[in-house]
């Protein structure tokens, strides 16, 4: 592999090897900070006393300063090394370097995205960035149409997801609540419109039906508007609640949210949080990792059937175990064949990992490059189904991404993005319709009632400098092929390499441990099986790999220069890759065929997550991946010597 001097400049590097930059550009901004404080009303005295620094008082308390700081600095020395390319453990890298001193940089003027008056700058950052990542993942970004795309920051993917399911069910029962008002009910002929059928209609006719009621109500005096407003107010279910709003619409069954078996923990807690309950969750039957639409029609039929509503489908855009691919553009075509058959529901896309992959399938001139031109530098990615699943995600509902996982940016940097800005006028604190200037903005795409952004989302004060930092990391490091794509670029190509290598590797290893890889990465996250040679037993094959993962695990206990390698780790169960694969993957590594019923457990499997751009070192002729694979071998036999199982591979099995 040749060297890319892209790469270079990018991070604060595996050696500190930025550091004269990193430390300039600080020392420059941090001055520049102070002179913009001085120059705030110069004419103001000094506060403090400039001859402060030298009484007794002063003097104490930054030498206790100093020494509670070096305790912490002492302290921080056992957290985990992840700027170095040996750690391939978790989804954490070394951040960005322009979006970290953007941050550090804009720390000092503390700006709270709650609203423009305590942020006048970087709330309007924030909702910029929302643009920029609704332009990489395809959403058609015209900020002078009413439906343009509106994105912010959440403190991670989990709040994004939580939202996800508010603003959902905010668009679901909106039609309802419109009809429980007679006068509403008869203005915008909905009064023979039962109230199955005006939960079902969809976001694009919701959102046309508002865009009515917001004319109809626009023609009205005053008080009259402002009357038939409060009532709907009154018959929202933001309003009453979700007992009092299913007793007064008893045609209506608590809704279902539907995922896949690898969705993440959050859905389940979101479902808690929302008061909707965590058995309104249903799984979807999965094959490889990856939701079968075969079973996603037959549940969605069987929940016609029984009278049931679907307030949500979520597609998953880089499992956090696996980075396993959904079939997006299926369950796209699956939402508008089902809304014609009545039964409407929203699709979200959580893409808290594989979100910024799609850098990669973006022309720099804003359009999608062919799949061809994608995989050009590529062994097998992407694959036909990862193509069509990227491609079509501007037709989603809304879209969860983590700029703090692919986007390498600090902790915690989250994002939320929906198609339609309109959405967001369904779950303001305030009055979800002011129909004068509010109307009129919303109308004509206008989106600086944004800039009071705690009023649209479920945090209120937030970071402005995480905002900043995300801002400048896409402007320098551009959201297409040639700037964060050339990045992710590198990530898969070490998943491939390192998929292929762990294939010979489970050959080095015959006749002592059997190295499986249970699913090929669609991503950059490669899991491994370790099974010794002659078990037949799961518990036993798991407890084997968990005494290999020890030797990888993070242990605060001991010096982290001590390790030679960070992995994580991760289950599998039959559910996740269907009967026919469970099988197989049993069948490969020797285990008994029943092993997954007869144990009642899941395979342990080491997992690894390939975010480091340095995993290969052409110039210093340094290979970790390599590196690591030797390692793993070593700790392979060092642990079936312990096990009294590396006598003679011949005498096994």
């Amino acid at each position: 592999m040749e060297p890319d001097p892209y790469i270079y400049p990018l991070f604060l590097g595996p050696y500190g090897e930025n550091d004269e930059a990193f430390e300039r550009i600080l020392l420059e901004f941090l001055r520049d900070h102070i002179y913009w404080r001085r120059n705030f009303h110069p004419e103001d005295p000094p506060a403090i006393p400039t001859l402060a620094a030298r009484g007794e008082e002063y003097e104490r308390f930054i030498a206790r300063l100093k020494q509670v700081l070096h305790r912490l600095s002492a302290r921080l020395k056992h957290s985990v090394p992840f700027s170095s390319p040996r750690y391939i453990g978790h989804m954490a890298s070394d951040p960005l370097m322009p979006g970290l001193l953007a941050q550090m940089i804009t720390l000092p003027y503390n700006p709270n995205n709650v609203v423009q008056d305590a942020a006048p700058v970087t709330v309007e950052l924030e909702l910029e960035v929302g643009l920029q990542l609704a332009r990489m993942l395809g959403y058609h970004v015209d900020e002078t149409r009413p439906d343009c795309p509106f994105g912010h920051l959440t403190s991670g993917g989990t709040v994004a997801n939580y939202e996800a399911l508010w603003v959902a069910r905010a668009i679901k029962y909106f039609p309802v609540a419109v009809a429980a008002v007679p006068e509403l009910a008869e203005a915008l002929a909905l009064r023979d419109t039962g109230d199955h059928a005006l939960a079902n209609l969809g976001t694009t006719a919701v959102l046309a039906l508002r865009a009515r009621l917001n004319g109809h109500l626009a023609g009205l005096p005053d008080p009259d508007r402002a009357l038939l407003a409060s009532a709907l107010d009154a018959s929202r279910i933001e309003h009453q609640g979700l007992h009092a709003f299913h007793q007064q619409h008893p045609e209506l069954l608590p809704p279902r949210v539907l995922i896949p078996h690898t969705a993440h923990y959050s859905w389940a807690k979101g479902m808690k949080l929302m008061g909707l309950g965590e058995q309104q969750l249903l799984e979807v039957a999965e094959q490889g990792m990856r939701m079968r639409l075969d079973a996603l029609e037959q549940t969605l039929e069987a929940l016609q059937r029984d009278g049931e509503d679907v307030l949500l489908v979520v597609g998953v855009l880089g499992t956090t175990e696996f980075g396993t691919i959904d079939p997006i553009d299926e369950i796209l075509a699956a939402r508008e064949r089902w809304r014609e058959r009545g039964l409407g529901f929203s699709v979200h896309v959580d893409a808290a990992w594989g979100g910024y992959l799609a850098s990669m399938f973006r022309d720099p001139a804003g359009g999608w490059l062919p799949r061809e031109a994608v995989g050009r530098d590529h062994d097998r990615f992407p694959s036909e189904a990862v193509y069509r699943a990227y491609t079509s995600m501007g037709s989603a509902d809304s879209v969860t991404v983590d700029p703090h996982k692919l986007g390498y940016l600090p902790y915690g940097s989250g994002a939320f993005i929906c198609r339609d800005q309109r959405m967001m006028d369904l779950v303001t604190q305030d009055a979800a319709y002011t129909f004068d200037a509010q109307a009129s903005k919303t109308s004509s795409g206008d989106r600086s009632r944004f800039l009071a952004l705690g009023h649209y989302i479920l945090e209120g004060s937030k970071s402005g400098a995480a905002a900043a930092g995300v801002y400048v990391a896409h402007e320098v490091v551009p959201l297409h092929a040639e700037g964060m794509g050339r990045l992710m670029h590198h990530t898969v190509r070490s998943a491939e390499r390192f998929h292929d290598r762990l294939q010979t590797l489970g050959r080095d290893l015959e006749g002592e441990a059997r190295l499986v890889v249970p699913v090929v990465p669609d991503t950059n996250l490669v899991c491994v099986a370790i099974n010794p040679w002659d078990n037949e037993v799961l518990a036993d094959c798991n407890a084997f790999t968990r005494r290999v993962f020890d030797h990888l695990a993070v242990d605060k206990a001991r010096p982290v220069q001590m390790k030679e390698f960070f992995a994580s780790y991760t289950s599998i169960d039959p559910e996740a890759l269907g009967l026919d694969e469970a099988r197989t993957l049993l069948a490969s590594l020797r285990l008994a065929g029943d092993s997954f019923e007869a144990d009642g457990s899941s395979l342990f499997v080491l997992r690894h997550t390939l975010m480091s751009p340095f995993l290969e070192d052409p110039l210093n002729g340094v290979d970790y991946l390599e590196r690591y694979c030797t390692y793993l071998v070593e700790l392979v036999r060092r642990e079936l010597a312990a096990l009294g199982a590396g006598r003679d591979p011949r005498t096994r099995g």
